[in-house]
């Protein structure tokens, strides 16, 4: 399991670092094929106070790459939302592979 955090515009931060992984340690544990997973934290001027905070994961894997993002109010929240989005797409790669 190996984990890249990149961040635009933000400061580091160890708590949301161990939020991440925690999460994401879901992912690694029921798919043993997803090798790496990188992070992007960044900001984004918006008019709305519910989006602005955008949390980016992308898992290599084989195949096509799976990308998923989230611009909600705080960090923890757009990140709930990608790994839940990732599952999905996880679960529906899983479907297409084939075992040999």
């Amino acid at each position: 399991m190996k984990i890249i955090y990149e961040y635009h515009d933000v400061t580091k931060s160890d708590s949301l670092e161990d939020y991440t992984e925690k999460k994401l340690t879901k992912i690694f544990d029921r798919n043993e094929f997803v090798i790496r997973a990188d992070v992007f934290f960044k900001t984004e001027n918006t008019t709305s106070v519910d989006t602005g905070m955008i949390a980016g994961i992308r898992l290599s894997a084989p195949g096509p790459r799976l990308f998923a993002e989230a611009s909600k109010s705080n960090f923890r929240d757009a990140v709930s939302e990608c790994v839940e989005e990732l599952q999905r797409q996880l679960s529906k790669r899983k479907e297409t592979m084939k075992t040999y």
